[in-house]
């Protein structure tokens, strides 16, 4: 019996025996096709080279919105950058947060606007200030109660209760581990009966199947011995 084989560049490899033809399952196919992988940009203009800058994803405008960091300079910068998917643009909106680095940064789809948070300044020391990006511009809210000065906090907007979330960092008295929502207003203190220990340099994420925002690892600067976290804790 003769079997032969056809390939098809590109879609489903179909095989012929016996004059019988089997075709791969489309599901199958659509995961082979779509096997996603790293490809490195180059944009012909682009932030400068840093470290612990903020950014995230502003669904308002459809590009990703950086800002500050810790350049070669030895330095807190203070610029503000938009990626579209294809370059970085350099905005210069006549008012913004000063220079830091450290900060938190969140997209709030309640009022469609990025908030930032906090951070570090060496001449400024640690910052407590919130703004929000409305894509063109920077505006400093003034909330009458506010998280304590920090930098390195994790952050993440909570689509469950429409509120950005915020926890821990390190502030002028160590690690924290207090948490606090913005509703795109003004902040509140959370008093939840557990929580997860002081930390800086967490991530946080909204996990939108569950519901429940995500919180993993980090950084504690008063266990010596065991600084580096690998705890996962959820909030919702």
């Amino acid at each position: 019996m003769k079997v032969s084989r056809i390939v098809i560049t590109g879609a489903a490899a179909v095989l012929a025996a016996g004059g019988v033809l089997e075709m791969v399952p489309a599901a199958v196919q659509a995961s082979s096709a779509s096997v996603p992988t790293w490809t490195q940009q180059a944009p012909a203009v682009h932030p400068s080279a840093r470290i612990a800058q903020a950014m995230a994803y502003d669904a308002a405008t459809g590009t990703v919105v950086l800002f500050g960091g810790f350049g070669r300079c030895n330095c807190a910068l203070g610029d503000t950058w938009t990626w579209d998917g294809t370059t970085w643009t350099k905005q210069a909106p006549a008012v913004h947060p000063p220079a830091r680095w450290g900060a938190a940064m969140a997209y709030d789809a309640a009022t469609g606007t990025v908030v930032l948070f906090g951070g570090h300044n060496s001449r400024r020391g640690d910052l407590g200030d919130t703004w929000t990006w409305d894509g063109t511009t920077w505006t400093k809210q003034h909330p009458a109660v506010h998280p304590s000065a920090r930098y390195y906090p994790a952050m993440a907007y909570d689509a469950a209760t429409s509120t950005a979330v915020l926890f821990g960092g390190s502030g002028g008295h160590g690690d924290l581990a207090d948490t606090w929502t913005w509703d795109g207003t003004t902040w509140t203190k959370q008093q939840p009966a557990v929580h997860p220990p002081a930390r800086v340099l967490a991530m946080m994420a909204y996990d939108a199947a569950t519901s429940t925002a995500v919180l993993f690892g980090g950084y504690d600067f008063t266990n010596p011995a065991h600084p580096d976290l690998s705890d996962t804790w959820t909030w919702g």
